[in-house]
C-alpha cells in the first residue's frame, strides 16, 4: 500500500530531525504534515511517539488521505456504530430492568449513565494503553472487554451487579475501542479530515438505526437476558475492526534519541537520591498527567478551554432524550415497536444527512467557520427538544426525531473536527482524553437527575424541557465565546501590523492616520 511504500528511500536521520523539529515548534500548518502517525505506534516496537510514514524533504503532506485509510475509515465507522450507538438501544430494555430488579427510574437510569460516563472517563487510561500497545491492540482489547461485559450482564441478579458489568466493564471496553479509532483516523487523513470525520460519525447513526431494531427483535424473542448475551457476541466484532487499523510504518530510530535511553549521568543519580523516591514518583505522576491529559492546553489555550466547557455543559442534556424517548412514548400508549421505530428513524436521518454534509463542510469556505456551524446546529438541537412536549402522539414524536436527527447529524459530524481545529494533532489524544473526563461528569449525573425529576413529577416532558434549556445555553455560550476570541485575535493582528513608511514626496502633515494604508497597494 502507499503508506508503506511512499518515500521509503529517504534518510531516517532526516525523518527524525523533521519530526523532532515539528514537535519542538508545534505550530502552523507544517506541524500537521510531519506528525500524522506519531501516536499510533508499530506493533513490533510498541513504543509511542514514533513516526509512521516517510516524510518527503519538500514538506508535502504525508498522510495517505486514501489508500488503506479508506479501510481504516470503514473500521472506524463500525467501531462507532457498536460503541457510541449501543447506549441508545438500552431504552428498549428499560422497563424490563425496572421490573426484574424492582428499581425506580433513577436507579435504572444509572445503567446507561455509568456506561456512557466510563466510556468518556477512561480517556487517560486509553491514552496510556495506546502509548504502550498501539491503536490496533487497544481497539481489540476494548472489543473483548465490551463483549464480555454485556454477556456477563445477562447473568446478573441485582441492579448493583448490572452497574459493574454493563456500566463499568462495558463502558471501559467502549472507551478502549472508540478513542483509538478516532485518533488513528486523524493521522490517516489531513486534507480530507473534515470529510473523514463526518463519514466516521455515520457509524453512530448506523448503530442508532440498526441496534434498536435488533434489540427489539431479540427482546421479543429472547427477553432482555438472552438479548444481552447475543449483543455481547456482536460487540466482539470490534476486535475485527481493530485488526484493520494497522499503524503507519515508522522509520528506524537512529542518532541522539537512542543515547537518552542509556544510563543517566552520575549527577542525575545524585539528584534522584537527594529528592527521594516519593518526590520521584510524584514527578512521574505529574509528567504522565501532563502527557495524557492536556492540562497545559486547558490553561494556555483559550479556544480549547471554551470548547471544553461548552461541550461539558452540553453533555448534561444532549444524550438524555435518547435514553427517555422510548419510555416516554410507551408511557403514552404508543406500542413498543413504534417507539423503537422512532430511534430507527433517527438513525436513518443521520445516515442520510452526514455523508453529504461531510462533503459540504470540506469546502474551503467552511475552514475556520466549523465552530459556528457546530454551535448553530447545537442551538437547533436544544430547541428541538421542546417539540415532543406539544403532544405525546406518534406524529409529533416523528417530527421531533426528524428535526433532532438533522441537527444531531451536524453536531456529530463536526464535534471532532472542531477539536482538531482547536488543538494541534500532537496534542489531540491528550486533549480528547481530558475533554472525555470532563464530559463524563455531566454524562454520569444527567440521566439520574432526569430520573429524579420523573419520579417527583410523574411526567416525562419536564425532562425534555430541561434538556432544551441546557443544550441551548451551551450553544449560546460557544457562539459568544468564540466570537469574542476571534474579535480579540483580529484586534491583536491589526495592532501588530507594521505601519508603512511615510511617502517622502508628500509633507508629513498631509499624512492622515486613516490614510496610511492607502499607499500600500500602489507602492508595489
Amino acid at each position: 500500500m502507499t503508506q508503506r511504500n511512499g518515500t521509503g528511500g529517504k534518510s531516517d536521520h532526516l525523518l527524525h530531525s523533521e519530526s523532532a523539529g515539528a514537535c519542538a515548534k508545534a505550530k502552523g500548518p507544517e506541524e500537521e504534515k510531519v506528525q500524522e502517525a506519531w501516536y499510533c505506534e508499530s506493533e513490533a516496537g510498541g513504543h509511542g511517539g514514533e513516526r509512521r510514514d516517510s516524510v518527503a524533504v519538500t514538506g508535502e503532506v504525508i498522510a495517505p488521505d486514501g489508500g488503506w485509510g479508506w479501510v481504516v475509515l470503514v473500521g472506524t465507522i463500525m467501531v462507532l456504530a457498536l460503541t457510541l450507538g449501543f447506549p441508545t438501544c438500552v431504552g428498549i430494555f428499560y422497563t424490563d430492568l425496572q421490573n426484574d430488579f424492582h428499581a425506580s427510574n433513577s436507579e435504572t437510569s444509572w445503567v446507561p449513565s455509568i456506561m456512557t460516563s466510563v466510556l468518556h472517563a477512561g480517556g487517560p487510561f486509553c491514552s496510556v494503553l495506546v502509548d504502550r500497545l498501539g491503536c490496533r491492540a487497544t481497539v481489540m482489547l476494548g472489543g473483548v472487554l465490551s463483549g464480555l461485559g454485556i454477556a456477563a450482564s445477562s447473568f446478573t441478579q441485582s441492579i448493583g451487579e448490572l452497574y459493574l458489568t454493563a456500566g463499568v466493564i462495558t463502558g471501559l471496553g467502549f472507551c478502549f475501542s472508540f478513542q483509538p479509532a478516532v485518533t488513528i483516523l486523524g493521522h490517516y487523513f489531513v486534507r480530507r479530515r473534515a470529510f473523514a470525520n463526518a463519514m466516521s460519525s455515520t457509524g453512530t447513526a448506523l448503530g442508532m438505526c440498526t441496534l434498536p431494531v435488533l434489540g427489539n427483535y431479540l427482546h421479543s424473542e429472547l427477553g432482555w437476558r438472552g438479548s444481552f448475551l447475543v449483543l455481547g457476541a456482536l460487540l466482539l466484532n470490534c476486535c475485527v475492526c481493530g485488526a484493520l487499523m494497522r499503524p503507519l510504518q515508522p522509520p528506524t530510530r537512529q542518532g541522539p534519541p537512542l543515547m537518552s535511553q542509556g544510563p543517566p549521568p552520575p549527577e542525575e543519580d545524585n539528584v534522584k537520591k537527594e529528592t527521594g523516591w516519593i518526590r520521584t514518583i510524584w514527578n512521574y505522576l505529574l509528567a504522565s498527567m501532563n502527557k495524557h491529559m492536556a492540562f497545559g492546553q486547558l490553561c494556555n489555550n483559550p479556544r480549547y478551554r471554551a470548547y471544553a466547557i461548552g461541550i461539558t455543559w452540553m453533555m448534561l442534556g444532549f444524550v438524555v432524550p435518547l435514553v427517555y424517548l422510548v419510555p416516554y412514548a410507551t408511557a403514552n400508549n404508543i406500542e413498543q415497536s413504534q417507539a423503537a421505530l422512532l430511534l430507527t428513524i433517527l438513525g436513518v436521518v443521520n445516515i442520510i444527512v452526514r455523508p453529504p454534509f461531510g462533503v459540504i463542510v470540506n469546502m474551503p469556505w467552511f475552514k475556520g467557520r466549523h465552530i459556528y456551524v457546530f454551535a448553530a446546529a447545537l442551538l437547533v438541537n436544544g430547541l428541538s427538544n421542546s417539540i415532543c412536549c406539544i403532544g405525546p402522539s406518534f406524529i409529533v414524536l416523528l417530527w421531533y426525531v426528524i428535526v433532532y436527527g438533522l441537527s444531531m447529524s451536524v453536531v456529530g459530524s463536526l464535534m471532532f473536527t472542531v477539536l482538531m481545529d482547536t488543538v494541534e494533532m500532537s496534542c489531540f489524544p491528550s486533549a480528547l482524553g481530558l475533554l472525555a473526563i470532563m464530559e463524563s461528569v455531566t454524562l454520569l449525573i444527567g440521566p439520574p437527575l432526569a430520573g429524579i425529576l420523573i419520579d417527583r413529577t410523574g411526567e416525562y416532558y419536564h425532562v425534555f424541557f430541561a434538556c432544551s434549556a441546557v443544550v441551548s445555553s451551551a450553544a449560546v455560550f460557544l457562539i459568544v465565546s468564540f466570537h469574542c476570541l476571534d474579535k480579540k485575535e483580529r484586534n491583536v493582528q491589526k495592532l501588530s501590523q507594521p505601519s508603512p513608511p511615510p511617502d517622502p514626496s508628500r509633507p508629513a502633515g498631509d499624512v492622515a492616520p486613516r490614510c496610511e494604508y492607502s499607499s500600500v497597494p500602489t507602492e508595489g
